[in-house]
């Protein structure tokens, strides 16, 4: 698996839109080549939260364990630098006994933060804030956009003029730190790529009524399972809030609004899918922009077209594997 040209270890990204059929590929990937599996999902960290995350069951885990799943209680916090650290740590391990690690899942900050890194910014100053917030008061968020187009193009061509969240939050990195925020995130990159070999999957169908068919039938399922008992016996702990990250993973947070009486069942049933959906949609807007990626599509058949790019990338068939 490491040729004389490149003595970078293999890993393998396997992403996708939710309900898009990863965790199938990502096993039958397990049984044909030395791959061990960490999960890319901010949901299914959390133990408890079976169902709702479409968290793989036990015969599945047995034949294919993965890492990162089930690792914090739901009352709790995890970052994409903490995910970072982790998923290096278990890439490490698993290259280091010759096998090949398979990140297989759809949280997409995730996965921008492990190829790119994280910039060390400067944390949140309220006495900045309120300055920024006074003087946007009296000149209007354009002009503050206008001020950020003379301290930090870079990031004044990514934010719309009317987001002041983030002029705000780029102004403030500017004032703070004295230098761009765009630099400090650019420099972050060029010293952070994990020293590994990528390749990237995609698994997406090509046919995004079918996608929407699946996701469909995806909540529906789940809520056959238990959905809404499941989230009733998390609330019924007593130290959950709606505002925390496990609480507002898609379908949590609509489950949790139908058990608080803001709608009935015909309308958690729309809710859901429609979260569900939007959650696909910008799932794949994010993978359409990364590149070098490898577009597996439902037909003839997900594995066969695994396979095939990762054998002409080097892993696997003639170039590697078992």
């Amino acid at each position: 698996m490491i040729d004389s040209a490149d003595p970078r270890p293999w890993a393998i990204l396997l992403l996708g839109p939710t309900a898009a059929g990863k965790t199938d590929l990502a096993v039958e990937l397990v049984r044909r080549l030395p791959c061990e599996i960490i999960s890319v999902d901010s949901a299914m960290v959390y133990r408890g939260m079976d169902i709702g995350t479409a968290k793989p069951g036990p015969e599945v885990l047995a034949e294919a364990p993965h890492r990162l799943i089930d690792i914090l209680d739901p009352s709790e916090s995890y970052s994409t630098a903490q995910f970072r650290a982790d998923a290096l740590a278990a890439m490490a391990e698993i290259s280091a006994r010759g096998r090949i690690p398979l990140l297989v899942g759809g949280t997409m900050l995730y996965v921008r933060g492990l190829l790119r890194g994280l910039a060390e910014l400067p944390g949140a100053d309220a006495a900045v804030r309120a300055a920024l917030d006074a003087e946007a008061a009296r000149l209007g968020w354009q002009a503050m956009h206008e001020r950020l187009v003379e301290v930090d193009p870079v990031s004044a061509a990514q934010i719309h003029p009317n987001d002041p969240q983030r002029i705000q939050r780029a102004l403030e990195v500017h004032t703070l730190a004295g230098r761009p925020m765009s630099t400090l995130i650019a420099e972050a990159r060029a010293r952070a790529e994990p020293p590994y070999r990528w390749v990237k999957l995609v698994r997406a169908p090509g046919d995004r009524a079918l996608l929407h068919r699946r996701i469909e039938q995806r909540f529906c399922d789940m809520l056959d399972q238990g959905l809404v008992a499941e989230v009733e016996r998390l609330w019924a702990r007593g130290d959950l809030h709606p505002e925390l990250p496990s609480m507002r993973c898609v379908g949590y947070r609509q489950v949790l609004k139908y058990l608080h009486g803001e709608y009935d069942r015909d309308e958690l049933v729309q809710r859901g899918i429609y979260a569900s959906r939007q959650l696909a949609k910008r799932q794949l807007t994010w993978l359409r922009a990364e590149p070098d990626c490898h577009w597996i599509d439902d037909h003839p058949d997900p594995c066969g077209q695994a396979l095939a790019a990762l054998a002409a990338a080097g892993i696997g068939g003639a170039g590697g594997g078992r």
